[in-house]
């Protein structure tokens, strides 16, 4: 690994634990290993730092919420696997998120702090729901969702849901919990197709 490669991951895994703000450039210096010129020979700021994670972290996000996907031709089956995959690939990641979802947590610290940063981190959260809401629409068009079902208002649910087991499960790290949940949204799906 290069060393931005391992200043990105490392600034990754401390957005994660302690957001943007909780982090400074002497934790991911310490933790890397390097100086500060050695930072700032691939990043003029912490900001422009952000942007290289937050891409990083996009790409991971793909990577394990995404996997598998193209083994089933039913959206329904595909919103099934992201679900499935979010628990058992992307929130089991500790690796390169050991606070939990570097996206939630960004998106509750920015804000009122750093608007113009939490809102590179909103459009990724419309993005998801879009590709929730495009899955269910085709679900629609093909005749498999039940009568007066709104794909808008059920990619709500699902993405509302996801991100309430997201929370949860940084906070408490049930398993326990984060199964039941994964699997009310499932059962939610089942419910609202033929």
């Amino acid at each position: 690994m290069s060393l931005k490669d391992k200043i990105i991951h490392e600034s990754l895994r401390q957005f994660s634990s302690k957001g943007f703000m909780g982090t400074s450039i002497s934790d991911i210096l310490e933790a890397v290993g390097t100086s500060k010129g050695g930072l700032y020979n691939h990043f003029k700021s912490k900001e422009d730092l952000f942007f290289a994670a937050l891409s990083e972290a996009r790409k991971i996000w793909r990577q394990r919420n995404l996997a598998g996907l193209d083994r089933w031709e039913r959206p329904l089956d595909k919103l099934k696997q992201i679900l499935e995959n979010y628990r058992d690939r992307y929130l089991a990641d500790w690796e390169n998120f050991p606070g939990g979802c570097v996206f939630v947590s960004l998106a509750v610290e920015l804000p009122d702090q750093q608007p113009h940063l939490a809102q590179e981190v909103s459009e990724g959260f419309q993005r998801f729901k879009g590709l929730i809401q495009r899955l269910l629409d085709q679900e629609l068009a093909a005749g498999n969702l039940k009568n007066g079902i709104d794909p808008g208002m059920a990619a709500e649910v699902i993405f509302s849901g996801l991100l309430g087991a997201c929370v949860i499960y940084t906070a408490d790290k049930s398993k326990e919990h984060l199964n039941h949940t994964i699997k009310g949204l499932i059962d939610f799906l089942n419910m609202i197709s033929l």
